[in-house]
């Protein structure tokens, strides 16, 4: 089970996938949590620009955005938002739309695929559980 999220948000270093190099980028923005990058972030034209700042790849800050929004679901986390985003769930409203069965014989799948291990699955109980608080989220 994941942990709870800090009232902040999490601290960007704990998104899969984020360099201290990217964090620190971030840091000297003011940008030090999951919360502030959503705030930040909340038009396209405000993403474009953040890309602007750190010189790089708005895809890159999209993708720290779909991670941060969805570690903000308490059942997700840090700990499965990259395997959502792997899956190609980006966003809390996209995974509220997913059927549980499909979306889990989807992960299933990637992760015999790629990490040859079922046993890293999570289960259909706990992929059920995320796509009922993302319902939760988008009704907000």
């Amino acid at each position: 089970m994941t942990t709870s999220m800090p009232p902040q948000g999490w601290p960007l270093a704990e998104l899969p996938g984020m360099s201290a190099q990217d964090c620190q980028k971030l840091y000297d923005l003011e940008i030090e949590s999951t919360t502030a990058l959503l705030k930040r972030t909340q038009t396209p034209a405000k993403q474009r620009q953040l890309a602007e700042k750190l010189q790089m790849s708005d895809r890159w800050v999209r993708k720290w955005i779909a991670l941060a929004e969805l570690s903000h679901l308490s059942s997700v986390g840090c700990q499965y938002c990259g395997l959502l985003l792997h899956a190609g769930i980006t966003s809390a409203a996209q995974l509220s739309n997913m059927s549980p069965s499909m979306l889990h014989r989807h992960i299933l799948r990637l992760q015999v695929s790629t990490m040859q291990r079922r046993d890293l699955c999570p289960n259909a109980g706990v992929v059920a559980r995320w796509i009922q608080e993302a319902k939760m989220a988008v009704r907000g």
